[in-house]
């Protein structure tokens, strides 16, 4: 068969591996072991499952080989589900996954700090190209008869023929080169695999030369850790099946091992990440559980084990009571499953409240990370919203760093009556809007919410326990403030603001008088029945083109001394400019669209002329 290119997402990755993308090229014998392991999962499930192969002699078992000479090369063979020439050249030669050119983006940006986040994206088989100077992976299809080795160099191009050979599952053999011939040793290879594969379910056997004679040795465990009791279990042994699991470098921030026996009966041994990973925001992320039936390998890509705000999380489900020939239409709908997902969920959230509780430090390392899901699942998840309001944190006008909703209401004064709450797209912004400048002088604090969902989420919630949620850009939020001092001098404002009202005339839905304002001269509010500039922004960021239009609500401060100038003022087309221009600079503020921006800067020109 002719040379084919490699796809040019596969080229670009194979350059930022050869320059030492991995910090540690032990590395790559895990990935093609976790490989192998995978393909031998999906041949038991077949064998199972699966009419045409229940006669099929299935022995599972994973060989390490390498030359005891000169370490020329190394090998790595398993009696898995193999591959034809079709999927050789796909697997091999491809990646098959939208987003990917985003994901090498950013891995050419600081590759040796993103070094653990090949693996995450199935193509952990590249990382052999750190201690190969070329790859032979020889491949006979479950079933079939034929033959087909793949090769390559890693320098663009690879090759897929068919071949007269022996062949069952798949053999990777790698021609070392200076760097990857350290590892062309029994003493190195067994140290990497009980390091980083003794969990591997299935048996990894060693081939080398003892005092001339060939020897074989298995050097895994081969039992799937999370059917052990966790009493022997010991913490390194977690870590390292979590970075099997996700490919990730570093240790885990929390697990859970729980075990239930009863009505339903399973086993789920479930990780919570440091950091996020880079599909952590798109729609085909790569979901982190496994599922598996009486330790037999189902499915890793199902996104209904947990739900969406929990995609970060990595893991294993072990059924006992699920059928082995279970589809994805019946896992969407089977209620075992459902169970058993309810289950998890509520085991999550418990791990977080007690991190929270007992650890704040390591919690605010996951909330820096995953603090956005947290706050999907207030939106998506009304069943456990209560546990999602208790680890939910926001920044405040009065706290340094990140408070809760309880330490919020904690601090309330005892006439306030709700949570007041600001949101916007910046916190500098949020900081500094005329519209907390009554608060402050009060003393009541505003939570600012500067994710983009949080605003939407705060309107779904309503309330935290009995006490409501109340964004201080709604009308109503300014009546909380008033005193009988305000309601006095807003009588006294009245001809001023039935003048600015019928100036600005359908640009409005109402000119007030305000008593949350104490320096500015004015603010725009939205009615307690109408989407904020913000919700206006979300809307629209989400394809939402033809919103009906939303008119905002002009408050002036009595006050200010501009204010008190505009009450005497006689001139009545001067009037009218600054009118304008109150509402547009208080437009700019809350971050909206001006109509007629030209006309705006002539009529600012006219007053600064006026002025001068």
């Amino acid at each position: 068969m002719a040379k084919q290119k490699f796809q040019t997402e596969v080229s670009r990755l194979l350059h930022l591996i050869v320059h030492s993308l991995y910090s540690h090229p032990e590395i790559y014998l895990r990935e093609l072991v976790s490989n192998a392991s995978d393909a031998l999962d999906r041949l038991k499930y077949l064998t199972l499952t699966d009419e045409q192969f229940k006669g099929y002699a299935f022995m599972p078992r994973i060989d390490i080989a390498f030359d005891p000479e000169g370490g020329k090369w190394l090998s790595v063979s398993d009696t898995g589900i193999g591959m034809d020439a079709e999927e050789l050249a796909l697997n091999l030669g491809t990646i098959a996954n939208s987003g990917t050119r985003q994901f090498l983006d950013t891995l050419g940006q600081d590759a040796k700090k993103t070094s653990n986040l090949i693996g995450q994206f199935g193509v952990g088989f590249y990382s052999c190209f750190m201690v190969a100077d070329s790859v032979e992976v020889t491949s006979r299809r479950a079933g079939q008869d034929k033959v087909y080795r793949w090769l390559s160099d890693g320098q663009g191009e690879f090759e897929v023929q068919e071949v007269d050979a022996k062949q069952q599952g798949t053999t990777v053999k790698l021609v070392l080169n200076e760097r990857g011939r350290e590892y062309a040793s029994r003493w190195r290879i067994e140290g990497i695999v009980r390091k980083y594969s003794n969990h591997i379910a299935f048996p990894i056997h060693l081939h080398f030369t003892e005092d001339k004679k060939e020897k074989v040795e298995q050097i895994n465990s081969a039992s799937a850790l999370w059917r052990r009791p966790k009493g022997e279990i010991k913490d390194e042994e977690y870590n390292e099946f979590y970075k099997t699991l996700s490919h990730d470098q570093e240790d885990p921030l929390a697990f859970m091992h729980t075990r239930a026996e009863g009505a339903l009966e399973y086993t789920t041994l479930l990780y919570i990440p440091r950091q996020a990973p880079p599909d952590l925001f798109w729609v085909n992320y790569r979901p982190g559980v496994k599922l598996y039936v009486k330790r037999v390998f189902i499915t890793d890509d199902e996104k209904e084990l947990l739900p969406t705000y929990l995609r970060f999380v990595h893991g294993v489900i072990d059924s006992e009571d699920l059928p082995l020939n279970v589809s994805r239409e019946m896992l969407q709908e089977n209620q075992v499953l459902r169970n058993i997902r309810a289950a998890a969920v509520k085991r999550i959230l418990g791990e977080l409240e007690k991190m929270a509780q007992n650890t704040p430090e390591k919690y605010r390392e996951f909330y820096k990370a995953f603090g956005v899901c947290i706050k999907e699942g207030l939106y998506q998840d009304p069943a456990n919203r209560e546990s999602l309001l208790a680890l939910v944190r926001y920044k405040s006008t009065t706290q340094e760093g990140l408070t809760s909703l309880a330490a919020y209401k904690e601090r309330m004064g005892a006439e306030q009556k709700a949570i007041y709450y600001l949101a916007g797209d910046r916190e500098e912004k949020l900081r500094a809007s005329p519209l907390l400048e009554a608060y402050r002088r009060k003393g009541i604090e505003v939570l600012l919410m500067d994710d983009g969902i949080d605003e939407l989420v705060a309107a779904a919630v309503g309330r935290f326990q009995d006490t409501e949620l109340k964004a201080v850009n709604r009308s109503g939020a300014g009546e909380d403030l008033a005193t009988d001092a305000d309601k006095s001098q807003a009588r006294q404002l009245a001809p001023l603001l039935a003048k600015v009202k019928k100036i600005l005339g359908e640009e409005v839905k109402d000119v007030r008088a305000s008593s949350r304002l104490a320096d500015s001269a004015c603010c725009i509010v939205t009615d307690d029945s109408d989407p904020t500039v913000q919700m206006q922004h979300l809307a629209r960021a989400l394809g939402q083109k033809d919103l009906p239009e939303v008119k905002p609500i002009l408050e002036l401060n009595p006050q200010a001394e501009l204010v008190r100038k505009l009450q005497g003022l006689e001139d009545e087309d001067l009037l009218a400019d600054v009118s304008r221009l109150l509402l547009e600079q208080a437009l700019i503020q809350e971050g909206a669209e001006l109509k007629n921006p030209a006309e705006f800067a002539r009529r600012l020109t006219r007053v600064i002329s006026r002025a001068l």
